[in-house]
Parts: C-alpha cells; structure tokens; sequence
C-alpha cells in the first residue's frame, strides 16, 4: 500500500494510510485500556499499547474527550455493522435475538464510558444522534424480516426496544450481566408472543 494514499475517517477528515493504521492502533488500544482501566487511564499506557509515541496520541486526540468520543463512535458503528453479518448467515429470528445479546453486551461494557458521556463535554455532543442513526435502522431490518418470518409480533418499534435493553444493561452488581442475559432472554420470548409461527 502506498503510503500517500488517504483515507476518510469517521470525523470527515482524510488520513495517509500510515496515519490511519496509527490511528486505528491508537483506538484498538484505548478500547482495551479504557476497558481494563477506566476512560482516567494515563495517556501513556495507551500509547504504549498502540505503540505509537504519547506525542502522536496527542496529535490525533488533543482532549481526552475526543479519544474517548473517538472509541465509542467506533463501537457502535461496530455493533450496528454486526446486524448485517447475523442477517446474511442465521434465519431472521436467530439474527435477531443474536444481535439484541451483542447490543446488551455492548451496553455493559460501556458503563465507564457512559459515565464520561453525561460529562457535559461537547466532544460528546453529537454522540446520541450517532447511537440512534446507527442502531436504530439496523435493528429495524432485523426486527422487519423476523416478522416477515411470522417470528415475532409485528408490532414492535426498533428504539422502544433499544431503549428496554439500554435500562435492562444498566444493571449493577456481581451478577448484573448474567442478570441482564436473563431478562433479555423473556425479552425474546415475549416479542415472539403471538407471532404467526408461533
């Protein structure tokens, strides 16, 4: 790959490849110390595991909050992107129930972060409308082909259930996710409830 060429990145702007796989590494790694750590974990150890210099942190991420916006914009585009994947290779109410399981672990593996979202920071500002645009189509044409299957009830709105998985993952405790696997799987059963195939 030459090195010249360039890249769009989530924000708009065009990186060199070199630049974007640095950027990338910088990302992977602050996603695995923010998870081991905390969003507070120095800025070193982020970089050491990227293994870039702090200074190139610095200059793609100058605020803590970009970095952290950064990670989890990349996160949810991940997660919604899984919808398609789960579509193309399980019948629609598996792809389905499949991907509602990865969005609440999704959701319990952001705690930290969300406790950094509701800072205040404007870093974060657009951040809601990119979970809603994201998740919220993907889990439209899941739920639109389940029901098309006569897997589920038809009558169930993608960010009505979004949002009964957001409050079931705000679970806490030792259990918190096992708990959360628990009541996702009445989740399931009760949007099967009624279904023609049912």
């Amino acid at each position: 790959m030459n090195g010249d060429e360039t890249t769009e990145t989530g924000s708009g702007r065009r990186l060199r490849a070199d630049a974007q796989r640095s950027e990338d590494a910088l990302l992977e790694a602050a996603k695995a110390v923010f998870a081991a750590a905390g969003v507070d974990a120095p800025a070193r150890e982020i970089a050491a595991r990227a293994g870039v210099g702090v200074g190139t942190l610095y200059r793609r991420f100058p605020k803590r909050a970009d970095l952290v916006a950064a990670v989890f914009r990349r996160e949810v585009d991940g997660c919604a992107a899984e919808a398609t994947g789960l579509a193309a290779t399980h019948p629609p109410g598996e792809a389905l129930a499949l991907w509602l399981r990865r969005y609440a672990a999704f959701l319990n593996t952001k705690k930290g972060l969300a406790v950094a979202l509701r800072s205040g920071d404007p870093a974060f500002d657009t951040l809601p409308d990119h979970f809603r645009s994201r998740f919220e189509p993907a889990l439209t044409t899941l739920l639109e082909r389940a029901a098309a299957a006569g897997a589920i009830r038809g009558d169930v709105a993608a960010w009505d259930l979004l949002r009964a998985i957001g409050n079931l993952a705000a679970a806490e405790g030792p259990d918190g996710a096992a708990h959360v696997q628990r009541m996702l799987g009445l989740l399931v059963d009760g949007l099967r409830f009624g279904a023609p195939a049912a």
